[in-house]
């Protein structure tokens, strides 16, 4: 037998993106339904984790669900740098812990979560646009009826995909890691691998959890690369090359994988009834392939939006389209920036990755992670070109800038 619901807003995948927004939408007062396919919020990780401390405190995140980093070690296949910050700025997450975080501020604003919850198809009106979704539980087949859809399944994008309007992303990064327990571990240091015998099209890392715990990963551009990050990763940990010979013996305690879009920000994320949000809109930054703020910044935004619109009873496009301008507003020319220099990245040799790290070691911190962190435009590169007049950042520069005005 068929189970039906009706709710105000229904959001179909329980990351950091639906939980964001299913917290905001249930704190403005309307009935929302949360879809997880997982047993358990985050019981699979799909991420390494890496994100700031200034989101962070922003989002309210407790210290326990984080360990903080203040040092940037990279290792080119003969070259080796670190910038060290007298304050920490970076931190990598504890995934299970803040997503669980996440979802249960959720439910303390009176969403309701279903876990099990495996979403398959949408319901459309007679117009095609969608006012529901379906699939199967642990009791069996279940529809859910709403005024507004959030997809915020992620790579997969179920809902946008079942309505037609998006296809497979065409360009995104391969991601595989060890969390482990490790003999040597700097807590406050994090290690980015590049060239070709780390990843081609990519790198690798070892980002320290705490307690001695680091994830040692390798990410792979799709697809520029036919490598297996897996195989790689296997590899690496194997011959234990470059700052991997540093952690002493490492006891592997869990494998994570996973995939992130990094086509730009190339898709419409409002129709009729529907937001598309965090991965499923494709809100990565390019140069690290991290997207956690983006999730939790817009999910905020979009169940904001969302909840007004359906008090409002106008549901449409137009009247969920401020959560599109909203995002577009604050990261679009941003992300078009760093997808330009990653072009770039990508297509260093060797020899050109040893020189480049010359250039980073160069970079005061704060530089530095305005820069990781894609959180550059035309002014702030300016800015840099002045202050380290060396060739490479001149091209970044000329880079970056293009033919097209690039915000501040």
């Amino acid at each position: 037998m068929t189970r039906e619901y009706h709710y105000d807003l229904v959001i179909v995948g329980g990351g950091p993106a639906g939980s964001s927004v299913a917290y905001e939408a249930s704190k403005n007062g309307i009935k929302v339904a949360l879809l997880e396919k997982e047993e358990t919020i985050a019981q699979s990780v799909r991420t390494s984790g890496v994100t700031w401390i200034q989101n962070i405190k922003e989002f309210g995140i407790p210290d326990d669900c984080y360990n903080p980093i203040k040092n940037y070690s990279f290792c080119s296949p003969n070259n080796e740098v670190t910038i060290r910050d007298t304050i920490p700025q970076a931190a990598v997450l504890d995934v299970r812990k803040t997503y669980r975080w996440l979802a249960e501020q959720a439910k303390n604003e009176g969403a309701e979560i279903f876990l099990k919850t495996n979403i398959n198809n949408v319901i459309k009106n007679k117009d095609g646009d969608v006012i529901g979704v379906s699939g199967t539980s642990k009791e069996g087949e279940v529809i859910f009826h709403s005024k507004v859809i959030v997809d915020a399944s992620g790579f997969s994008s179920t809902v946008s995909r079942a309505m037609g309007f998006v296809t497979q992303w065409e360009r995104f990064g391969a991601g595989a890691e060890y969390e482990v327990k490790a003999e040597n571990v700097d807590q406050e240091t994090w290690w980015l691998m590049v060239g070709q015998k780390y990843s081609p099209a990519g790198y690798a890392w070892i980002f320290p959890v705490g307690k001695n715990i680091v994830r040692i990963g390798v990410g792979v551009g799709k697809p520029e690369s036919q490598v297996d990050p897996t195989e790689r990763l296997k590899e690496l940990m194997d011959s234990k090359i470059g700052p991997i010979s540093k952690l002493g013996k490492i006891t592997p305690i869990e494998f994570h994988y996973g995939l992130i879009p990094n086509d730009g920000l190339s898709r419409k994320t409002v129709y009729n009834n529907l937001i598309l949000v965090g991965d499923s809109a494709g809100q990565a930054n390019p140069l690290v392939l991290e997207g956690i703020r983006y999730a939790i910044k817009f999910g905020r935004v979009a169940g904001k939006i969302a909840s007004n619109a359906i008090k409002s009873g106008k549901t449409d496009e137009t009247a969920l389209y401020p959560y599109e301008e909203k995002w577009k507003k604050d990261i679009q020319a941003k992300i078009k920036s760093a997808g330009k220099v990653q072009d770039r990245w990508i297509g260093l040799s060797d020899e050109e990755w040893d020189n480049e790290l010359d250039i980073i070691k160069e970079l005061k911190p704060e530089e530095f992670l305005d820069f990781i962190k894609a959180d550059f435009g035309l002014a702030s590169m300016i800015k840099l070109a002045t202050h380290h007049p060396k060739l490479a950042v001149r091209q970044l520069f000329n880079l970056v800038k293009s033919k097209n005005k690039i915000e501040k």
